[in-house]
């Protein structure tokens, strides 16, 4: 498999009729605002480019997600908001039949996704549930962990909103839902399925429900939202204002490399260069180049700086990469754009 960067001539915003955004390392970071987020979103929108808010927290309701954007300054309402408790829900019914038992250890966005779904939520292992659901919430201890257990020792179906291990947040990045079903899957030795990315499960919802023709899913981990672009055959712009940096995305393997990169959300407004093969081996954008000799990554040391040059090395790099060579990842810089 391989994979390159593509290039877009005109803006993402103008070339892209859906933009599945994530939220928390795009839109914004636990409570606070990334800068350039809001006035680029709320532009690319009056472009003419739908937005649709697809994350994998499912603590909350869309409904509150879309109030915390609007405070934001990104006016949003429910239906522009998928969670993977929806996804989560969605899973469940393709084996369970409804008024069928779930135990679900997780915030009330979970909770009202699978009641909606049909389904009837209980809240012990006595209970005999056929399934678990399990998604973040804050609020989780150890007794919900144990209770999880329980059921999936007893035989339930143990069905995960996501696999994320990290949660960035304002201070840090804190532990995920995926560090929580880990605690589980240690104790009963059972591998939960999961509804959330990388799964493409909630793009593809999204884009039937919308009936768009030129998506774009915008994301900051390569792990979820761009592995999960790729693994749905949707167009990926990997951003670099969360948990996946440049260098990530420079040593990125083919399932989980973008198709774009950028700074930030204002990469919506902006053409993207398509990296082009020059003299020597090296790989030119722009007024930047890189290449690989022997298994170094070399990075002109002129130019100006800006997101060109991590483009450059993304296509000097996995050129090789798959071409069977190998590049050593300790000569891969922190790049900034």
């Amino acid at each position: 498999m391989t994979a390159m960067l593509r290039g877009s001539a005109e803006p993402l915003a103008t070339a892209h009729d859906l933009a599945l955004v994530d939220l928390d390392g795009v839109a914004y970071r636990g409570h606070l605002a990334i800068p350039h987020a809001a006035p680029s979103l709320v532009s690319a929108r009056d472009a003419g480019l739908r937005l649709v808010f697809v994350t994998n927290n499912a603590s909350r309701e869309p409904e509150d997600v879309a109030g915390q954007l609007t405070g934001l300054d990104i006016p949003t309402s429910p239906d522009e908001v998928m969670t993977a408790a929806q996804a989560c829900a969605a899973l469940l019914r393709t084996r369970l039949a409804p008024g069928a038992r779930v135990l679900v250890i997780g915030g009330a966005g979970l909770v009202t996704a699978v009641e909606a779904a049909g389904l009837r939520v209980v809240e012990s292992a006595d209970d005999a549930p056929e399934a678990v659901a399990q998604g973040y919430a804050p609020g989780l201890a150890w007794p919900d962990l144990a209770e999880a257990a329980y059921a999936v020792a007893g035989g339930a179906w143990h069905v995960a909103s996501n696999l994320d291990l990290s949660l960035p947040t304002a201070r840090g990045f804190a532990p995920g839902n995926g560090a929580l079903v880990g605690a589980v899957t240690a104790a009963t030795g059972v591998r939960p399925d999961s509804a959330g990315k990388p799964s493409p499960t909630m793009y593809r919802m999204v884009v039937e429900r919308s009936g768009a023709q030129r998506p774009l899913v915008v994301g900051d981990r390569l792990d979820t939202d761009l592995a999960g672009a790729r693994a749905g055959g949707y167009p990926g712009l990997h951003v670099l204002t969360g948990v996946s940096s440049a260098r990530d995305a420079v040593l990125a393997e083919p399932e989980l490399r973008p198709d774009f990169v950028g700074a930030d959300l204002r990469s919506l407004l902006e053409p993207h260069p398509e990296p082009e093969p020059a003299a020597d081996g090296w790989w030119r954008c722009g007024d930047r180049a890189a290449r690989v000799t022997g298994r170094t990554l070399e990075i002109d040391r002129e130019g100006p700086a800006g997101i060109d040059v991590v483009r450059a090395a993304c296509a000097a790099a996995w050129e090789v990469v798959d071409a069977g060579g190998t590049l050593d990842p300790s000569s891969v810089p922190e790049l900034t754009a």
